[in-house]
Protein backbone atom coordinates (compact mmCIF):
# COMPACT_ATOMS: atom_id res chain seq x y z
CA UNK A 1 0.00 0.00 0.00
CA UNK A 2 2.57 2.22 0.60
CA UNK A 3 4.64 1.59 -2.45
CA UNK A 4 1.62 2.48 -4.37
CA UNK A 5 0.83 5.76 -2.36
CA UNK A 6 4.71 6.88 -3.18
CA UNK A 7 4.18 5.93 -6.53
CA UNK A 8 1.14 7.97 -6.83
CA UNK A 9 3.03 10.93 -5.08
CA UNK A 10 5.92 11.04 -7.74
CA UNK A 11 3.57 11.08 -10.50
CA UNK A 12 2.85 14.69 -12.42
CA UNK A 13 2.41 15.66 -15.67
CA UNK A 14 3.08 19.15 -17.31
CA UNK A 15 0.00 21.12 -19.53
CA UNK A 16 0.91 23.92 -21.70
CA UNK A 17 -1.91 26.41 -21.74
CA UNK A 18 -3.47 29.13 -22.36
CA UNK A 19 -3.56 32.26 -19.94
CA UNK A 20 -7.59 32.30 -19.86
CA UNK A 21 -8.16 28.69 -18.16
CA UNK A 22 -5.28 29.58 -15.76
CA UNK A 23 -6.65 33.50 -15.17
CA UNK A 24 -10.49 32.46 -14.86
CA UNK A 25 -9.65 30.27 -12.05
CA UNK A 26 -11.16 26.81 -14.13
CA UNK A 27 -7.95 24.78 -13.52
CA UNK A 28 -8.01 26.20 -9.64
CA UNK A 29 -11.49 24.46 -9.82
CA UNK A 30 -10.91 20.98 -12.21
CA UNK A 31 -7.83 19.92 -11.15
CA UNK A 32 -7.93 19.02 -7.51
CA UNK A 33 -10.63 16.63 -9.23
CA UNK A 34 -8.62 14.98 -11.68
CA UNK A 35 -6.23 14.78 -8.91
CA UNK A 36 -8.45 13.11 -6.66
CA UNK A 37 -9.69 10.80 -9.22
CA UNK A 38 -5.93 9.90 -10.80
CA UNK A 39 -3.10 10.94 -8.00
CA UNK A 40 -1.40 12.81 -10.97
CA UNK A 41 -0.38 16.08 -10.13
CA UNK A 42 -0.57 18.71 -13.29
CA UNK A 43 1.46 21.55 -13.23
CA UNK A 44 0.20 24.20 -15.75
CA UNK A 45 1.91 26.65 -17.78
CA UNK A 46 -0.29 29.15 -18.83
CA UNK A 47 0.55 31.29 -21.65
CA UNK A 48 -0.55 33.14 -24.57
CA UNK A 49 -1.71 30.15 -27.31
CA UNK A 50 0.84 30.65 -29.68
CA UNK A 51 3.59 30.66 -27.50
CA UNK A 52 2.45 26.76 -24.99
CA UNK A 53 2.50 26.11 -28.56
CA UNK A 54 6.13 26.98 -29.13
CA UNK A 55 6.36 24.98 -25.94
CA UNK A 56 4.35 21.84 -26.92
CA UNK A 57 6.54 21.78 -30.19
CA UNK A 58 9.83 21.66 -28.19
CA UNK A 59 8.73 18.79 -26.07
CA UNK A 60 8.92 20.62 -22.47
CA UNK A 61 5.04 19.89 -22.15
CA UNK A 62 2.98 16.72 -22.08
CA UNK A 63 -0.16 17.97 -23.04
CA UNK A 64 -1.00 21.15 -24.83
CA UNK A 65 -4.37 22.67 -23.72
CA UNK A 66 -5.52 26.28 -25.72
CA UNK A 67 -7.89 27.69 -28.33
CA UNK A 68 -6.67 28.55 -31.84
CA UNK A 69 -8.27 25.85 -34.11
CA UNK A 70 -5.88 26.67 -36.98
CA UNK A 71 -2.82 26.48 -34.83
CA UNK A 72 -3.71 23.41 -33.24
CA UNK A 73 -4.54 21.87 -36.63
CA UNK A 74 -1.09 22.68 -37.62
CA UNK A 75 -0.24 21.30 -34.66
CA UNK A 76 -1.37 17.66 -35.40
CA UNK A 77 -0.78 17.78 -39.40
CA UNK A 78 3.37 18.77 -38.37
CA UNK A 79 3.66 15.60 -36.40
CA UNK A 80 3.69 17.03 -32.95
CA UNK A 81 0.46 15.24 -32.06
CA UNK A 82 -1.28 12.22 -33.04
CA UNK A 83 -5.23 14.01 -32.92
CA UNK A 84 -6.47 17.32 -31.47
CA UNK A 85 -9.68 16.71 -29.15
CA UNK A 86 -12.57 19.56 -28.27
CA UNK A 87 -12.73 19.82 -24.96
CA UNK A 88 -15.35 23.04 -24.40
CA UNK A 89 -16.16 26.53 -25.84
CA UNK A 90 -16.94 30.17 -24.27
CA UNK A 91 -17.16 32.79 -26.53
CA UNK A 92 -14.88 36.70 -26.79
CA UNK A 93 -16.50 39.49 -26.05
CA UNK A 94 -15.44 43.18 -26.54
CA UNK A 95 -15.40 45.60 -23.67
CA UNK A 96 -14.89 49.59 -23.49
CA UNK A 97 -16.15 52.30 -21.24
CA UNK A 98 -19.70 52.08 -20.04
CA UNK A 99 -20.10 55.37 -22.17
CA UNK A 100 -18.96 53.96 -25.20
CA UNK A 101 -17.27 57.20 -27.01
CA UNK A 102 -16.92 54.86 -29.80
CA UNK A 103 -20.39 53.88 -30.15
CA UNK A 104 -19.80 50.44 -30.74
CA UNK A 105 -22.36 48.82 -28.40
CA UNK A 106 -24.30 45.67 -30.84
CA UNK A 107 -23.44 42.21 -31.94
CA UNK A 108 -20.96 43.38 -34.67
CA UNK A 109 -17.72 42.99 -33.61
CA UNK A 110 -16.30 43.78 -36.77
CA UNK A 111 -18.29 46.89 -37.52
CA UNK A 112 -17.29 47.88 -33.66
CA UNK A 113 -14.03 47.96 -34.43
CA UNK A 114 -14.17 49.80 -37.28
CA UNK A 115 -15.56 52.30 -35.32
CA UNK A 116 -12.84 52.25 -32.76
CA UNK A 117 -10.74 52.84 -35.18
CA UNK A 118 -12.64 55.62 -36.77
CA UNK A 119 -12.48 57.44 -33.37
CA UNK A 120 -9.06 56.69 -33.22
CA UNK A 121 -10.00 54.99 -29.52
CA UNK A 122 -7.63 53.57 -27.03
CA UNK A 123 -7.45 49.45 -27.96
CA UNK A 124 -5.48 47.18 -25.66
CA UNK A 125 -4.28 44.65 -27.90
CA UNK A 126 -2.65 41.35 -26.14
CA UNK A 127 -0.34 41.27 -28.84
CA UNK A 128 1.24 38.34 -27.50
CA UNK A 129 0.27 35.59 -30.18
CA UNK A 130 -2.45 34.09 -28.16
CA UNK A 131 -5.56 32.64 -29.30
CA UNK A 132 -7.39 35.84 -28.06
CA UNK A 133 -5.22 37.89 -30.64
CA UNK A 134 -5.23 35.53 -33.29
CA UNK A 135 -9.13 35.72 -33.16
CA UNK A 136 -8.46 40.01 -32.58
CA UNK A 137 -6.65 39.72 -35.87
CA UNK A 138 -9.05 37.88 -38.02
CA UNK A 139 -11.62 40.48 -36.95
CA UNK A 140 -9.31 43.25 -37.36
CA UNK A 141 -8.42 41.70 -41.09
CA UNK A 142 -12.52 41.25 -41.85
CA UNK A 143 -12.43 45.01 -41.24
CA UNK A 144 -10.63 45.87 -44.02
CA UNK A 145 -9.12 48.82 -42.55
CA UNK A 146 -5.53 50.65 -43.56
CA UNK A 147 -5.31 51.90 -40.17
CA UNK A 148 -6.23 50.69 -36.69
CA UNK A 149 -6.39 54.48 -35.51
CA UNK A 150 -4.06 55.78 -33.27
CA UNK A 151 -5.19 54.57 -29.93
CA UNK A 152 -4.20 51.05 -31.01
CA UNK A 153 -1.51 49.67 -28.51
CA UNK A 154 -0.48 46.52 -27.87
CA UNK A 155 1.10 45.33 -24.47
CA UNK A 156 2.80 41.97 -25.00
CA UNK A 157 0.90 40.85 -22.28
CA UNK A 158 -1.90 38.52 -20.54
CA UNK A 159 -5.61 39.07 -20.51
CA UNK A 160 -5.78 39.89 -17.27
CA UNK A 161 -2.75 42.54 -17.49
CA UNK A 162 -4.29 43.78 -21.08
CA UNK A 163 -7.55 44.32 -18.82
CA UNK A 164 -6.06 46.26 -16.49
CA UNK A 165 -4.32 48.87 -19.02
CA UNK A 166 -7.69 49.22 -20.33
CA UNK A 167 -9.27 49.92 -16.98
CA UNK A 168 -7.03 52.56 -16.49
CA UNK A 169 -6.81 54.43 -19.66
CA UNK A 170 -10.46 53.73 -20.85
CA UNK A 171 -9.81 51.70 -23.79
CA UNK A 172 -11.16 48.80 -25.51
CA UNK A 173 -10.40 45.24 -25.52
CA UNK A 174 -11.17 42.01 -26.96
CA UNK A 175 -11.40 39.12 -23.56
CA UNK A 176 -12.73 35.81 -22.96
CA UNK A 177 -15.45 35.55 -21.23
CA UNK A 178 -14.05 33.21 -18.94
CA UNK A 179 -11.16 35.87 -18.06
CA UNK A 180 -14.15 38.89 -17.77
CA UNK A 181 -16.38 37.24 -15.38
CA UNK A 182 -13.58 36.57 -13.30
CA UNK A 183 -11.78 39.73 -13.55
CA UNK A 184 -11.96 42.55 -10.49
CA UNK A 185 -10.62 44.91 -11.89
CA UNK A 186 -12.99 46.27 -14.09
CA UNK A 187 -13.73 50.17 -13.04
CA UNK A 188 -15.59 51.72 -16.10
CA UNK A 189 -15.30 48.80 -18.44
CA UNK A 190 -18.63 46.97 -19.74
CA UNK A 191 -19.53 44.21 -21.95
CA UNK A 192 -20.70 46.25 -25.40
CA UNK A 193 -20.36 43.57 -27.97
CA UNK A 194 -21.39 40.12 -27.60
CA UNK A 195 -23.27 37.86 -29.75
CA UNK A 196 -21.77 37.50 -33.01
CA UNK A 197 -21.08 34.01 -33.70
CA UNK A 198 -18.10 35.14 -35.16
CA UNK A 199 -17.20 35.20 -31.82
CA UNK A 200 -17.46 31.71 -30.57
CA UNK A 201 -13.99 30.55 -29.15
CA UNK A 202 -13.54 26.30 -29.27
CA UNK A 203 -10.69 24.81 -26.82
CA UNK A 204 -9.00 22.07 -27.97
CA UNK A 205 -6.69 19.50 -25.87
CA UNK A 206 -3.65 17.42 -27.78
CA UNK A 207 -1.07 14.75 -26.32
CA UNK A 208 2.18 16.10 -27.42
CA UNK A 209 4.01 13.09 -29.94
CA UNK A 210 6.16 10.07 -28.20
CA UNK A 211 7.92 9.92 -31.72
CA UNK A 212 8.83 13.67 -31.50
CA UNK A 213 9.98 13.98 -28.10
CA UNK A 214 10.60 10.23 -25.89
CA UNK A 215 10.19 12.09 -22.82
CA UNK A 216 6.45 12.89 -23.04
CA UNK A 217 4.56 10.83 -20.22
CA UNK A 218 2.42 9.35 -22.71
CA UNK A 219 0.30 7.25 -20.80
CA UNK A 220 -0.35 10.10 -17.90
CA UNK A 221 -0.59 12.92 -20.68
CA UNK A 222 -3.56 10.22 -22.29
CA UNK A 223 -5.06 9.35 -18.19
CA UNK A 224 -5.52 13.69 -18.00
CA UNK A 225 -7.11 14.15 -21.86
CA UNK A 226 -9.06 10.80 -21.12
CA UNK A 227 -10.76 12.46 -18.04
CA UNK A 228 -11.10 15.71 -19.22
CA UNK A 229 -13.17 14.81 -22.59
CA UNK A 230 -14.95 11.78 -20.48
CA UNK A 231 -17.93 12.55 -18.32
CA UNK A 232 -16.42 13.11 -14.91
CA UNK A 233 -14.13 16.13 -16.94
CA UNK A 234 -16.79 17.31 -18.14
CA UNK A 235 -19.27 17.85 -15.74
CA UNK A 236 -16.20 19.64 -14.26
CA UNK A 237 -16.31 21.67 -16.66
CA UNK A 238 -19.91 22.74 -16.60
CA UNK A 239 -19.74 23.23 -12.66
CA UNK A 240 -17.64 26.46 -12.98
CA UNK A 241 -19.25 29.38 -12.30
CA UNK A 242 -18.76 32.78 -11.09
CA UNK A 243 -22.06 34.42 -9.76
CA UNK A 244 -24.15 31.71 -10.85
CA UNK A 245 -22.25 32.42 -14.98
CA UNK A 246 -20.97 29.03 -15.76
CA UNK A 247 -17.89 30.23 -17.63
CA UNK A 248 -16.91 27.02 -20.31
CA UNK A 249 -19.51 24.76 -21.77
CA UNK A 250 -18.21 21.43 -22.41
CA UNK A 251 -18.51 20.05 -25.77
CA UNK A 252 -15.76 16.67 -26.24
CA UNK A 253 -19.31 14.38 -26.43
CA UNK A 254 -21.57 16.11 -28.82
Amino acid sequence: MLASASTWAQQSIVVASTTSTEQSGLFGHVLPEFKKASGIDVKVVALGTGQAIDMARRGDADVLFVHDKVAEEKFVADGFAARRQEVMYNDFVLVGPKADPAKTTGKDVVEALKKVAAANAPFISRGDKSGTHAAELRFWKMAGLDSKGSGYKECGCGMGPALNIASSSGGYALTDRGTWLNFKNRGDLAVLVEGDKRLFNQYGVMLVSAARHPQVKTADGQKFIDWVTGPAGQSAIASYKIGGEQLFFPNAMK
